[in-house]
Order: C-alpha cells, then sequence, then structure tokens
C-alpha cells in the first residue's frame, strides 16, 4: 500500500524533510503545504541581499533551481493548516482535507511583537517572509531615518544592509550589549565597534516609553533614555517564537515549541516535528535552536524516519551572521562550564575557542571561515586537543585533525 506523508511548513525543515522522505520511499507520495504563494526559499538572504537588490527570493529556492517538482514531491501553495484530526489521519486545510498516514510538522516560528508597533501599522516592518522583504525594500528606497528594534542577529543584519544604502539608522536595544544570545562580551564588542565606525547610532540598555504617528506619516520614539527619535521607518526584530498552536491544538506535547525524541517524533508516534518549533535532547536536556543548519539537518532526519528510519538526530549546530565586511559564525555546544582561549588573529578576524577537559565545545568567530570548518570537524570527531596549541596561529587546526581521538 503506498504510503502519504504530508509535510506541513516551507521553510528549509519542512523541504528537507519532503525531499529525504522522498529519496527514502521512492514509492510514497509525499505533498509539502505552505501558506506562501511560491516555492519554497532561502531566508538568510532577505535581510542582506535582498534588501540591497543584489538578490531575489526566486534565486534561491531550496530545492534547487526547479523546486520540489525535480524530486518528485508534491506541492501546494496558498494553503493554510486549520487543524489536525489525529485519529483519522487527517489534515484540514482551507481548500480541502489532506489524509496522511505520517505527518511532518515544521511550521518554523513567528516574530515576536511589540504591542504599540504591530504589524500592519504603517511604516513599520518586520521580515520573515518573501513579500515582507520586498516591501521593506521599497520602503527603504525613500527612507532618510531608519530605527531599529533589537540588536539580535537579523536586527542588526538590517541595520548594517541600510548603512550600506546610506540611511541614517538607529537602534534600540534593552540588553547592555548586542548579540547577546549567539556571542560573549569581547566578540560582540568587536562587532558593535564596526557598527559604529559604519555610522549606525546603537543605543544600549534602551526601551521604547511611547510611539506616536505623526501626521506627516513619521513616527516619534521616545527612549527610556527621554530621547525622541523621528523614524520614516521602524523594523521590529526582537526574536522569534516557536509556531506551536497547531500542534497545542492536537493534543501534542509542547513547552516552547514540539516536544520531540532523538528520531524528531512527537508524542504521536505517526507524526514527527523538525526545525525552529521543535525542542529535541540536546547534551544538557531539552534545547529549541533557531538557525537555518540546524531547520535543514533535523529536517532531513524527520523526513527520512517519517519514511521508515530509525536515525537519531545528534547535531553539532552552527549559525552565521553577515554585517558589512564581517561574517560571524558559531559552532557547536556552549559547554556549562567552559575554559575559553583565544587564538590570534590578524585585521578583522576574530576567534574564540571553548574546551571542557581536553575536547573542544564550542567556537565563534569573525572572519575565520577555514579555521572553523576545521574546528567543526575537531568537534564533531571529539579529537582531543592541546589547549597550547589553540593559542598559536602557528599551529593550524587542521593539522590537529590527523591526532588520534
Amino acid at each position: 500500500m503506498t504510503k502519504n506523508i504530508v509535510v506541513i511548513g516551507g521553510g528549509p525543515a519542512g523541504v528537507w524533510a519532503a525531499i529525504e522522505a522522498k529519496r527514502r520511499d521512492g514509492a510514497a507520495n509525499v505533498t509539502l503545504v505552505t501558506e506562501e504563494a511560491c516555492e519554497p526559499y532561502e531566508k538568510p538572504p532577505l535581510s542582506k541581499a535582498v534588501l540591497l537588490g543584489k538578490a531575489k527570493p526566486e534565486d534561491a529556492l531550496i530545492a534547487g533551481k526547479d523546486g520540489l517538482a525535480a524530486h518528485k514531491v508534491a506541492l501546494k501553495t496558498n494553503t493554510k493548516c486549520r487543524s489536525i484530526d489525529r485519529v483519522a489521519r487527517k489534515i484540514d486545510t482551507d481548500s480541502s482535507l489532506l489524509p496522511y498516514d505520517v505527518l511532518v510538522i515544521a511550521t518554523g516560528s513567528l516574530m515576536r511583537e511589540i504591542a504599540p508597533l504591530p504589524q500592519g501599522m504603517p511604516h513599520v516592518h518586520y521580515l520573515r517572509t518573501d513579500a515582507q522583504a520586498r516591501a521593506l525594500k521599497f520602503s527603504l528606497a525613500a527612507c532618510k531615518n531608519l530605527v531599529v528594534i533589537g540588536a539580535g542577529v537579523i536586527g542588526l543584519e538590517v541595520a548594517a544592509t541600510a548603512a550600506e544604502l546610506g540611511i541614517k539608522t538607529t537602534v534600540i536595544e534593552l540588553a547592555p550589549r548586542i548579540l547577546a544570545r549567539v556571542c560573549d562580551d569581547e566578540t560582540g564588542a568587536f562587532i558593535l565597534a564596526e557598527h559604529r565606525r559604519r555610522g549606525v547610532d546603537i543605543r544600549l540598555n534602551t526601551s521604547l516609553t511611547k510611539v506616536a504617528p505623526q501626521r506627516d506619516g513619521q513616527i516619534a520614539l521616545t527612549t527610556s533614555a527621554g530621547d525622541m527619535l523621528a523614524a520614516d521607518l521602524v523594523v521590529v526584530g526582537i526574536g522569534v517564537k516557536p509556531d506551536e498552536a497547531l500542534a497545542a491544538a492536537a493534543g501534542l506535547k509542547v513547552q516552547d515549541g514540539i516536544v520531540v525524541d532523538e528520531q524528531c517524533r512527537t508524542s504521536d508516534p505517526a507524526i514527527y516535528a523538525a526545525g525552529d518549533v521543535t525542542r529535541f535532547p540536546g547534551p544538557q536536556g531539552l534545547v529549541r535552536l533557531e538557525n537555518w543548519r540546524h531547520a535543514q539537518d533535523q529536517g532531513a532526519v524527520a523526513g527520512r524516519n517519517a519514511a521508515g528510519g530509525d536515525e537519531a538526530y545528534r547535531p553539532v549546530p552552527s549559525f552565521w551572521t553577515e554585517q558589512f565586511d564581517l561574517y560571524i559564525q558559531g559552532v557547536g555546544w556552549p559547554p556549562a562550564n567552559p575554559q575559553r582561549v583565544r587564538r590570534p588573529m590578524a585585521g578583522k578576524s576574530l576567534l574564540l575557542l571553548e574546551t571542557e577537559g581536553p575536547l573542544l565545545s564550542y567556537a565563534i568567530g569573525i572572519n575565520a571561515q577555514k579555521d572553523l570548518a576545521a574546528v567543526r570537524r575537531l568537534i564533531e570527531r571529539r579529537i582531543a586537543v592541546d589547549p597550547a596549541a589553540l593559542t598559536d596561529p602557528g599551529q593550524p587546526f587542521a593539522a590537529m585533525l590527523k591526532t588520534k581521538a
């Protein structure tokens, strides 16, 4: 009997789940359902290349230039999933009932909103989709004063892009430092200095106290420091939350995300989940990750397992962001009690390494792609390292890979 595998979600987790499910079981009917009107596309370029006019979302399709059809996966666009009937094994969409034998939920995440600056408010932008990126790009063309709320990855990518376009840009951040969730103080300070050198006004330990739309179309923003900023546009980038409502309504176990086991199974053995929406077993308990590499890799595992596999998902996570000419990358799991060392680097490069005993656990670098590629393999292979060698630029990481674990 032919198996029906349905995947909900058009991000990298959903696309790779569908592709890998079909690859493992070529006889299965695999269908991907997405609310967007187009072939699934990569989202990282939205806050950089798309806003600069150097790329379009359709230039970077997740499934490749010929789309999901080339992988023999059926694609249902403009389709919203309303509910999951776990007993009948059907999903109710706004166009039809869709039966499944195995279901993969990859609904991703939702943007956190600021109540006085809601989505849909004139001259206020959030950035998550193709349509939002196109709208922001159009608005930036006439923008002279931009205010960005949030100095996380998305906020700073937008700020860097706007500065490159010659727009006066101010960033408001509640925390005492930028990128607090993804990097250490020194790396953050290095990135902060580059933004300020490029003319971005970043205000830390600062919150909004008042928002007042003006008759001329600007938005007047009053900060906790008592300053008033007049913005032509406001971009809100204060993080995301898991899009778990569909799963919760179906009675699946959720806990700041859909809880899954190592095989990406939910509390219903006929339903898997992957990507930003999941909480899965990490080295120190359940964890939720929000990055492209995790979504792709967990999606692939979930898809193979939905098609009959029994593979454990045990990632070495990683992330990256591009801001100006800084390529910032992190790899590994930050240990509970790290020993931190820095390797001296020339120019606009930094490299921080964290060890736990003789093993490398985590690293974050700026413009250190070659080194981090070797560091990733050291972490994956659990190769013991000499702490003194880590700080010596004369001892390449690639050579350490030849050491027996």
